[in-house]
């Protein structure tokens, strides 16, 4: 007989903060900044944020709803609740392909966040000083090219992630996010403060806020709600396990736009903190995904306290790298704890252990195993693929169907505190506009 044991949050600020954390992540440092640059600014940051409120938002709520119903792991929960609402078995698929995600995704996001690992030491021993776009460029590609240094800094980074998350929800989750949030917050803003006095920051602003109508085209607008979507962490069986600690008295939909809110003022400042140092250093702002790695590091290596700058930015990186991989690796370990004899401490062992495995197999696709390929992709794609085009969507999709349209219409009602006008909003938003939403993005990525 698996034990029983579960946690709450100490208050409803700290899950607040926690939940901005597994929100707040390389999505929004790394992913955003780019996005908007490619998608001509302002546009896109409109696009963004109406699907934020229209797609991302009854996602999250569902999912919480779902976590706090159930009190358990996102597999237990869906056993659960489909029980006691006499649904079929099958839905628990959602909490099954949830915990899946997360530790696909944990295995290849912790590669990246041994990237930021090593350019944090980089900027440090100035690295960067001095050098040209090619020298930069060497740099990278020397990186993926080593196996050892890879492996090393992918290792630093699951042992990191496994030390707070072996702690449990009070000493390690909110003992992470309560000083993480903070730092990142006060990194974030030394770097917008840096941006409004280097003399770009206007140019900055424009760019951002100033909106080229002629920018926004379908491909626009499905990439502004795949962005919504996953910088949220929806899909992943987070936000489900992180509701699965919540208490009854928290309101789910006040809390979903507070957390909507801080996750989006932090990319729009990772964008204000960038594009000022982008602008003032003459480069391009649709560098892509090369912008944080190759395009940021040439322009902190000839500019006036570099130095400090890029260790400021990387340390920026490497702490939201760590706030959203707890957040995946915590869906994971509460699936092990409640469905096997495992101890927290032994559960977290495995779920990492595990994931650090597969992780070494996604950072060996940049070297000695660059010829394996699985459709067609390298190890490392594949898994990207694999979650953000298929796994991510449907688990969302399930999600916000099954209470959209499968739990008790007048309890959601209550539970969510809704009125009259609230209700109807809740019902189109849930049952059309957010699955409508999440197909759509789905299909045209296939």
């Amino acid at each position: 007989m698996a034990k029983q044991t579960h946690a709450q949050w100490s208050s409803r600020l700290t899950f607040i903060l926690a939940a901005t954390g597994s929100a707040v992540g390389l999505g929004n440092i790394w992913k955003f900044p780019y996005m908007v640059g490619e998608g001509g600014g302002a546009a896109f940051v409109l696009v963004y944020l109406a699907c934020v409120a229209v797609v991302g938002l009854p996602i999250l709520v569902a999912e919480w709803l779902l976590g706090r119903r159930g009190q358990k792991n996102p597999v237990n929960t869906m056993l659960e609740v489909t029980r006691a609402e006499g649904r079929s078995r099958a839905w628990t698929l959602v909490g099954v392909s949830g915990v899946l995600a997360a530790f696909l995704i944990l295995s290849f996001y912790s590669v990246i966040g041994g990237w930021s690992l090593s350019y944090t030491l980089q900027s440090v021993t100035g690295a960067f000083q001095g050098q040209d776009g090619d020298g930069i460029s060497a740099l990278f590609n020397g990186l993926l090219a080593s196996p050892g240094i890879l492996l090393l800094w992918h290792s630093v980074f699951m042992l990191l992630t496994i030390a707070i998350v072996a702690r449990g929800v009070k000493a390690g989750l909110e003992g992470a996010v309560r000083s993480l949030m903070p730092a990142l917050a006060l990194v974030l803003l030394v770097l917008v403060g840096y941006g409004v006095f280097s003399g770009h920051f206007g140019q900055a602003l424009a760019f951002m806020f100033q909106p080229d109508w002629s920018a926004i085209g379908g491909h626009m607008v499905l990439e502004a709600m795949g962005q919504a979507f996953f910088t949220l962490s929806l899909g992943m069986g987070v936000m489900m396990a992180y509701g699965s600690y919540l208490g009854t008295e928290v309101n789910l939909l006040a809390t979903a736009r507070t957390v909507i809110i801080l996750d989006t003022l932090f990319a729009l400042l990772a964008g204000l903190a960038i594009f000022p140092i982008v602008f003032g250093n003459g480069l391009d702002p649709s560098a892509g995904p090369g912008l944080i790695f190759v395009t940021l590091p040439l322009a902190f290596g000839n500019m006036t306290g570099g130095m400090i700058l890029g260790l400021l930015f990387f340390l920026l990186l490497t702490f939201a790298a760590l706030t959203s991989a707890i957040s995946l690796l915590e869906p994971v370990v509460e699936t092990l704890e409640e469905r096997t004899r495992l101890s927290r401490m032994a559960a977290t062992l495995v779920a990492g252990g595990a994931v650090w495995l597969l992780g070494i197999a996604a950072l060996l696709s940049f070297n000695l195993w660059s010829g394996v390929s699985l459709a067609g992709l390298n190890i490392f794609d594949f898994l990207d693929k694999l979650t953000s085009k298929y796994l991510l969507p449907l688990t969302g999709l399930g999600a916000v169907l099954f209470v959209g349209w499968f739990l008790d219409r007048d309890r959601v009602i209550r539970e969510l505190g809704l009125g009259r006008n609230g209700t109807l909003l809740w019902h189109i938003a849930s049952r059309y506009i957010a699955p409508i939403g999440v197909i759509a993005v789905f299909v045209s990525s296939l």
